[in-house]
Parts: structure tokens; C-alpha cells; sequence
């Protein structure tokens, strides 16, 4: 399969996708701005004044979103947003990655150096309202996303390229230490964003990779879209799960990259045969 560009707005690295109230929403980290698009072509974009990076839906209506010094209540019709948890506010050195609800009501989200220093990341969960820190040491945290009857988790650190794996318990967390999933070395590149449809399959944006990967629950890849960009970064399903949209990146591209990738830092999207799941939203109490 190959993707077409469903927005040419140009970030420099685009992040977190996720369809909520009638759009696409997604974010240009760098750039500390959220846009969105609707069906009907009409768009939109947020300045925040600090990385942002990820959002989930929440069930009150809005937006949780994931920022560098915490988690945000956000109304897209106002502009308005108001903090429910800090987190690392007091480390000017990281920022926010990827993140992604689980099925159980919590939202996940990854931390990060902002120049990549090895370890300096972390796992965190908000449930109900309170953060939890839940794993450190990583470097790039990402392919955060949920089996869909929430028993197991997913994620990955780009510093090792692998996609890990452990099983959740009733209440959404972890219950074992995770276990190697997926390796993305032979293949080259790393996992990036990822989400699971319902057969349980991810779709993995393999950065470097120019494509995106559907890999069942067993181990083997099944499919994959082909982008005209080397850096997607994360996937998403569209509103009648039949489609994904991918977000990507020009950062780090030096002047002959940028000159053969002319549109790395759009937005594409491309068919897909298995039905996907809508995002589960959050719950803050």
C-alpha cells in the first residue's frame, strides 16, 4: 500500500495523531503547536508555549495533552487549558514524547532528553486523576498502545530498537516485567508511534524506515504502507477505522534529504483492510 498526503502543513517534527470531536488533531513538538484539520478541510493550530507532544480523549469532553512540565485539560473550541498533574516541571533538560489511553481509562505518556541523553527518560501512567511513575532508564520512549482488551501493553525505547511487551492487570497496570516483542534491528530504523486494530495487530511507524508496519500478535509482519518520506512517526486511525493517517518529521534531514523528501513533516494517510479501534477516552475520576 502507499500513502497519499492528507495535510502538506509542514512540521518539523510531527507527533501524536489522534481523531477527536469531528478531526484530526496532531502536533509539531518543536514548533510547540497542536493542528487539526476536519473532514471537510477546515484547520486549525494551537500555540502553547512549551513542547507538547501527545493527547487522549477525555470522557468529559476535550483533551488530555501532554506538554514538557505536565498533563493539560484542553478545550479546542476555547483555547483554554488547565493542569491536572505536573510532571518533571522541575527538569528543564526533558520533555514529553509519545503517548496513548489504555482500555481501562488511564493515559500513558513517555518522557525524554531533549538531546537524547541516554536514560534520561521515563514511563508514566495517569489513572484517575494521579500520575504514577512507573519505569526509568529509557532513552526515546515510544510505540506506547493497548491489546484490545487492555490484558497487555506495548512500548518500546529507540535506544535498543525494540518493542516490548507485558501483561496488565484488571485495573491497567503491569504485572510482570516486559519481555522483547518485536526487534526492528534487522530491519533498520527504529519503532516509533504505533497503535493496535482489532485483531490485535500493530502498526508501527518504522522511523528510517519510510513505511509503516502491521505486525501481529505473534511476532510476524503482515503488512506494511510505503511513505515518500524516510521519518513517519506515528499512526492513527481515521473516524470509520478503515483508514490511517500518519504524521512525520524533517528533523535532523540535512539539505539533500530535504531536497528528495520534499514533503517530510506532512500528514498522510492510506486504506487499510482490518477495521481499526476507536481511541478509549480517559477517565479523571
Amino acid at each position: 500500500m502507499q500513502a497519499t498526503v492528507f495535510d502538506d502543513t509542514i512540521c518539523e517534527l510531527g507527533e501524536g495523531p489522534i481523531w477527536a470531536e469531528g478531526r484530526l488533531f496532531w502536533f509539531d513538538i518543536p514548533g510547540q503547536r497542536l493542528h487539526a484539520r476536519d473532514e471537510a478541510g477546515a484547520t486549525r493550530s494551537w500555540h502553547f508555549g512549551e513542547r507538547v507532544s501527545a493527547a487522549g480523549r477525555l470522557r468529559e469532553g476535550g483533551l488530555v495533552i501532554a506538554s514538557e512540565t505536565g498533563l493539560w485539560r484542553f478545550d479546542a473550541d476555547s483555547g483554554e487549558w488547565q493542569l491536572i498533574a505536573a510532571m518533571e516541571a522541575d527538569d528543564p533538560t526533558t520533555r514529553s514524547n509519545d503517548g496513548r489511553a489504555d482500555r481501562q481509562g488511564g493515559f500513558w505518556i513517555g518522557t525524554m532528553g531533549k538531546k537524547f541523553e541516554k536514560g534520561a527518560g521515563a514511563l508514566y501512567r495517569l489513572y484517575r486523576g494521579e500520575i504514577r511513575l512507573v519505569r526509568t532508564g529509557l532513552t526515546i520512549p515510544n510505540a506506547i498502545c493497548f491489546a484490545p482488551d487492555g490484558s497487555r501493553g506495548y512500548f518500546s525505547d529507540g535506544n535498543d530498537k525494540c518493542i516490548r511487551t507485558w501483561a496488565l492487570d484488571a485495573h491497567g497496570w503491569p504485572r510482570q516485567d516486559p519481555e522483547t516483542f518485536f526487534d526492528f534491528g534487522p530491519l533498520g530504523g527504529s519503532p516509533d508511534g504505533a497503535i493496535v486494530d482489532s485483531e490485535g495487530a500493530l502498526w508501527c511507524a518504522n522511523w528510517g524506515g519510510g513505511r509503516v508496519l502491521r505486525i501481529l500478535p505473534d511476532g510476524r509482519i503482515d503488512a506494511e504502507i510505503a511513505l515518500p518520506v524516510r521519518q513517519p512517526t506515528c499512526p492513527a486511525f481515521g473516524p470509520a477505522l478503515d483508514r490511517l493517517y500518519i504524521t512525520s518529521a524533517r528533523e535532523g534531514l540535512d539539505a539533500a534529504a530535504l531536497a528528495a523528501q520534499p514533503l517530510a513533516g506532512a500528514v498522510f494517510q492510506a486504506p487499510i483492510a482490518v477495521p481499526g479501534l476507536a481511541e478509549p477516552f480517559v477517565d479523571l475520576d
